[in-house]
């Protein structure tokens, strides 16, 4: 008798959110642009052909997985912004959040900047696009909340103030990377999301 363990079977739904949590643990370790087929397969002990059954290539995994990042992460997002006592608490709650949910998923960044990916599949480049704009929005929403409150300079461009916003968590998560191990995540966010603050406050608020 075979002592190896049987593998549970899983319905449709569940098999497609297995490949792509696999996928992203792939890509975290080993770069979005190197991940096979083949490696996805191992790692769940199944065949090529079984991950076929579910999608129809790799491009259809790279877009459900960037599918899967974004509904989850407007979930944490919308958590937390609903969790802020004024504009400028549910702003900072969804900074941190945001940090929390990247720092978790080192491949998310990876997969947002990947030029080779965007490049041989525009339903993905259309969807990351959608999610940056959409999320540049909310946080302007956020801003001229603050703003119409008297909590954000009155001369504040939201706009502005939002693009700068996603800038800033673009640049951390860069440099983090690219400084592994001397500079981290979390604790960079700390002691920069305060300035930001203090540059959109309302005088009188400061």
């Amino acid at each position: 008798m075979s002592s190896e363990p049987v593998r549970k079977r899983l319905g449709a739904n569940e098999r497609r959110e297995e490949i792509v949590r696999v996928t992203l643990d792939l890509a975290a370790r080993q770069g979005v642009d190197d991940v096979t087929t083949q490696d996805m397969a191992q790692a769940m002990g199944v065949t090529q052909g079984a991950v076929f059954r579910h999608f129809p290539s790799k491009d259809a995994i790279w877009l459900a997985v960037m599918q899967w990042v974004r509904d989850r992460l407007m979930a944490v997002l919308g958590r937390a912004a609903a969790e802020g006592r004024d504009p400028l608490d549910a702003l900072q709650r969804v900074f941190f959040a945001h940090i929390d949910f990247i720092a978790g998923k080192p491949a998310i960044p990876r997969l947002l900047m990947s030029e080779h990916l965007h490049a041989r599949s525009p339903l993905l480049r259309k969807l990351v696009t959608e999610i940056l704009l959409g999320f540049e929005a909310k946080i302007a929403g956020l801003l001229e909340d603050a703003r119409k409150q008297g909590l954000a300079r009155g001369d504040l461009d939201t706009q502005a103030a939002a693009t700068l916003y996603l800038g800033m968590v673009q640049g951390l998560v860069l440099q983090t990377s690219i400084l592994r191990g001397q500079r981290e995540l979390r604790s960079e966010a700390a002691r920069t999301f305060p300035i930001f603050l203090q540059a959109i406050r309302a005088p009188s608020d400061r």
